[in-house]
């Protein structure tokens, strides 16, 4: 029997998928439960539909994603900081500050957990990070520290 699945089910698989089970199966576990419903015209349509409105809503956010990262990709971001003798700053540059560098530059607000830096950075100097996105979907820039 074509069972779609209602919730995850261990054994069977995940919520709104279609599956072939056995008649007792889903007569006397998965049916009574509420874990599944028959799986005639009317709820295997919704199921495509469903999974048409997923790809869809995924495509756009690709979409954006690629889109902001073509408008951060080889941007310079410069931050003024203030150092000590030796040119160590009092402090360091985070991820964070960087973030808000880049939301104002770019006119779109940036997580900071997407900023990838090796750790925090604590001289004047150029350097390159990495925003990762999306998956898959990633842009460099340039960050100058200076006084």
């Amino acid at each position: 029997m074509k069972v779609v699945l209602k919730q995850d089910v261990k054994s069977i698989g995940k919520k709104d998928e279609l599956h072939e089970v056995s008649d007792g199966y889903a007569r006397n576990y998965l049916l009574p439960r509420g874990l599944a419903v028959a799986a005639d015209a009317a709820a295997v349509n919704e199921v495509r539909t469903k999974a048409a409105a997923v790809e869809h809503h995924a495509a756009q956010e690709l979409a954006a994603a690629q889109a902001l990262a073509k408008k951060i990709n080889g941007q310079t971001v410069t931050l003024k900081a203030k150092a000590g003798q030796g040119g160590r700053l009092f402090g360091s540059v985070t991820a964070k500050d960087i973030a808000a560098a880049l939301g104002q530059k770019v006119g779109e607000s940036i997580d900071k957990r997407k900023i990838v830096m090796d750790g925090d950075i604590k001289n004047f100097g150029s350097y390159q990070i990495e925003v990762k996105i999306y998956p898959k979907v990633a842009a460099k820039l340039t960050v100058k520290v200076e006084e």
